[in-house]
């Protein structure tokens, strides 16, 4: 009933919100800015204590929110359109044509879990600036950093039946999937549900941001002892709870006996602990079903004959940062998405034969390369098969206002404030016959 009376509200409320000028959505956003720096350390600990995020890593993600308004704030007054001249055409002679982006209608959004706060403010910031209503389903484990996001939302002009945050089961949410009144769902969370709300979704737009196994690749002549400090926080910061999380790197053979010994001490060095602790980088996993599942996996892969040279062990909630090497790319710890601080270790002899190990993957998300060849770096732009590639940093880097998303089974979109409210708009055009 709930979920019903949340999806009516917002078609009533899209009357007013596709009318709203800019100025006023644009508000509405810059003071989610200001409340959000009022009380920082205050949702930063919410979160820390909600989601098991280390502290230090739950503060970051604040500040990420705050840029991912303050961007959707900028952004709700640059939503325009061009002038096209059509005399292309001879009977065309004196017709101009206007474009303009207008308010796709009610839109319906799922984020997950290991991001509550941020991914949650790249649905609702979008919808904002865009002057869609939004009804939103959080992930079920962490749905109080959703709530106080929309509490501040509902401060500013933005109508109030134009925002739902329906804390719920995946199975009570159907209709936002299903309900025709949902003009796009926009989705974030794993491939295999992604898909499926696909399949399911019927005539509206969908919007999938989905997993990945991201891959890095260190040439010989690439500084190491950066590249190896980047690719241990890449792994395992938030016990690798993030869909762009180091899981694959390729070394160079000339440098890998020299990058390993380098990285295994930065992972050594990684505090795992208390997430209210300023020290602590490495938490919990969401769930022990989940640390007993990345067990599973590295015990399958030890038993097909892989090597841990750190890590292996759980305890609970917990999961020791692991590095495995002699791994068979086919095992799941490989080719599909761990979700936990696991990275596997292999090989490469020419960069044509470590962009090839890359692209051997269901998943395309984000990759990175480490290299001072632009020769290369440009290769890598061009060849590898993903969404994003990031050149002298770890695949895990993403800032707030970029294209972000991927291809393959890592999803059919991209965030970023401007890219949603590409999604989250339609382009209209008017002709218009001169009399000159």
């Amino acid at each position: 009933a709930e979920v019903e009376e949340a999806i009516q509200a917002a078609c009533n409320a899209y009357e007013a919100t596709r009318k709203l000028p800019s100025y006023v959505r644009a508000e509405a956003c810059r003071h989610v800015v200001n409340r959000l720096e009022e009380n920082a350390e205050e949702f930063a600990e919410d979160l820390a204590r909600e989601a098991g995020k280390p502290i230090q890593l739950a503060r970051a993600e604040i500040g990420r929110a705050v840029l991912t308004f303050r961007t959707a704030s900028e952004e709700a007054s640059r939503i325009g359109g061009e002038v096209l001249n059509l005399d292309a055409a001879p009977d065309a002679e004196g017709v101009i044509g206007i474009t303009r982006r207008f308010p796709i209608g009610p839109v319906a959004a799922i984020s997950p879990f290991n991001f509550p706060f941020n991914l949650v403010a790249h649905k609702l910031a979008p919808a904002v600036a865009a002057g869609c209503p939004i009804v939103l389903k959080p992930a079920s484990a962490t749905p109080l950093s959703a709530l106080n996001l929309g509490e501040l939302i509902l401060e500013t002009e933005w109508p109030a039946e134009a925002l739902s945050i329906l804390p719920c089961p995946a199975a009570t949410a159907a209709p936002l999937v299903e309900d025709e009144r949902f003009k796009l769902i926009t989705f974030t969370g794993s491939a295999d549900v992604g898909w499926g709300i696909k399949k399911r979704a019927g005539k509206k737009r969908v919007a999938l941001e989905l997993g990945g196994n991201a891959a890095c690749a260190v040439d010989d002549g690439a500084d190491l002892a950066f590249a190896a400090a980047r690719l241990a926080i890449g792994g395992f910061a938030y016990a690798g709870q993030s869909c762009i999380s180091v899981q694959r790197i390729y070394l160079h053979c000339s440098i890998a006996e020299e990058f390993m010994e380098l990285f295994l001490t930065q992972v050594e060095k990684l505090g795992m602990g208390d997430p209210l602790d300023p020290e602590v980088i490495v938490g919990p996993l969401i769930t022990p079903g989940d640390a007993a599942r990345v067990e599973e996996w590295v015990d399958e892969a030890v038993a097909a004959g892989a090597k841990v040279l750190i890590g292996g062990k759980r305890d609970g909630s917990y999961y020791s940062p692991t590095v495995l090497v002699n791994v068979n790319p086919k095992l799941r710890v490989s080719c599909q998405e761990v979700f936990g601080p696991v990275v596997v270790v292999d090989t490469f002899e020419t960069w044509e034969e470590a962009v090839g190990k890359i692209n051997d993957s269901d998943f395309g998300l984000q990759a990175g390369v480490f290299t001072r060849d632009i020769d290369k770096a440009l290769q890598a732009f061009r060849d590898i098969e993903v969404g994003g590639v990031v050149v002298n940093d770890m695949p895990t880097y993403r800032v707030d206002p970029q294209p972000y998303g991927g291809v393959k089974d890592s999803g059919n979109s991209r965030e970023g404030p401007r890219y949603t409210i590409e999604e989250m708009t339609e382009q209209r055009l008017m002709l218009i016959r001169t009399q000159l």
